[in-house]
């Protein structure tokens, strides 16, 4: 069978999009998501998204990692609305929803601005900040993080973790509102180039441990700049909207 498939990125976070309304590509295959994924064998992507239908909704995005597993990615919805977009499922705006819960975003001109989960639930431990911002995130700040080994601490510390695992953040502060980010990424087992849930913790982290005042934050990424906005009110952090640029790369035919 010969798979249409779409690849974009939003800041070097790349993705596998396949149209399923048809619901022809098979969920289940944990085999195939790793072979599309795998950059020597495959397409080559940290994971791969299906738009599907909804009746409550304007889409359904179902995110799968690179491992096959399935969880919410910050970057991944807003390349999925970039996507329903391109397919004329959506205009400007757009309600869908994900394994999260539903979400609320805007495009324009390859800009996309996608409302996050609610955050209050933020564990403040000696030298790291651990929440949940659609999926889990484990933040740290750390000194001349051009140098760092994300590779090796990251994976170490996400052992640490009981399954399902964190994600890991290492942070280094620039200025008032600016914050150097990488991001050891489970479910794709490497450092990625961006992490839209990443970033988005790592702000509301910064917050909370009053390392920033801003409620507007600019968090720099290998593979661009990210920013990260909320309200803060007696702890709980809301109307959180993740803002960045999407590219469409290419489109393709693969046989599976």
């Amino acid at each position: 069978m010969n798979l249409n498939f779409y690849k974009y990125h939003g800041c070097g976070n790349d993705f596998v999009m396949v149209d399923n309304r048809s619901k022809t590509f098979k969920k289940g295959n944990i085999n195939l998501i790793s072979k599309l994924c795998n950059r020597h064998f495959g397409i080559g992507a940290d994971g791969v998204i299906l738009i599907e239908n909804d009746l409550e909704w304007d889409f359904k995005m179902i995110y799968f990692n690179a491992d096959g597993s399935q969880t919410f990615c910050g970057n991944g919805a807003r390349c999925a609305v970039s996507f329903a977009h391109y397919l004329k499922i959506i205009k400007k705006n757009t309600n869908f929803t994900a394994v999260d819960g539903a979400h609320f975003a805007e495009i324009e001109n390859g800009i996309v601005s996608l409302k996050m989960i609610d955050v209050a639930n933020i564990a403040v431990q000696e030298h790291a900040i651990f929440l949940n911002t659609g999926t889990q995130h484990h933040v740290e700040l750390v000194a001349n993080l051009a140098e760092y080994d994300v590779f090796k601490e990251g994976k170490k510390i996400r052992d640490t973790y009981k399954d399902p695992g964190s994600n890991v953040n290492f942070v280094q502060q620039m200025n008032e509102s600016t914050f150097q980010v990488r991001t050891y990424e489970k479910g794709v087992e490497n450092e990625t180039l961006a992490c839209g849930t990443g970033v988005t913790a790592v702000a509301i982290a910064m917050h909370k441990i009053k390392k920033t005042n801003s409620n507007c934050i600019s968090l720099p990424v290998e593979g661009g700049v990210l920013e990260v906005s909320f309200i803060e009110k007696e702890g709980s952090y809301t109307s959180v909207f993740l803002k960045g640029p999407t590219a469409f790369v290419y489109k393709g035919k693969i046989e599976v």
